[in-house]
């Protein structure tokens, strides 16, 4: 069973871990798994930014030893920059929260 220890963490921190993660509940974004060996592999961990706002957040670390290697490698710099200093428009966008974008296989589901 890989099962990752939790972070230290105030209770104060943890009882906002567990209002985001209700938060997520009801809106139906996320789903509880139920129990399996793997279950608790991933391990909750809350950010909290300069204005006082928070973002929740997972370690998915373990993870990684049941994914593939990836055949495409990240872009270099140099070449990102140069592709870069040829766009038209560059902006930024704010990304609060946007990792929650992320869909997952209903194959892959049994490791979360």
């Amino acid at each position: 069973m890989l099962r990752r220890p939790q972070y230290p963490e105030s209770l104060e921190i943890r009882k906002e871990i567990e209002k985001q993660i209700n938060k997520l509940l009801e809106i139906d974004f996320i789903r509880k798994m139920g129990h399996n060996k793997i279950v608790e592999i991933i391990t909750p961990v809350l950010i909290t930014w300069n204005d006082g706002k928070s973002s929740l957040c997972g370690d998915f670390r373990a993870l990684n030893n049941y994914t593939k290697a990836d055949r495409y490698p990240i872009p270099r710099i140099p070449h990102a920059l140069d592709k870069l200093a040829k766009a038209k428009y560059i902006t930024k966008m704010a990304c609060m929260k946007v990792f929650h974008q992320n869909g997952v296989k209903p194959s892959s589901m049994s490791l979360l």
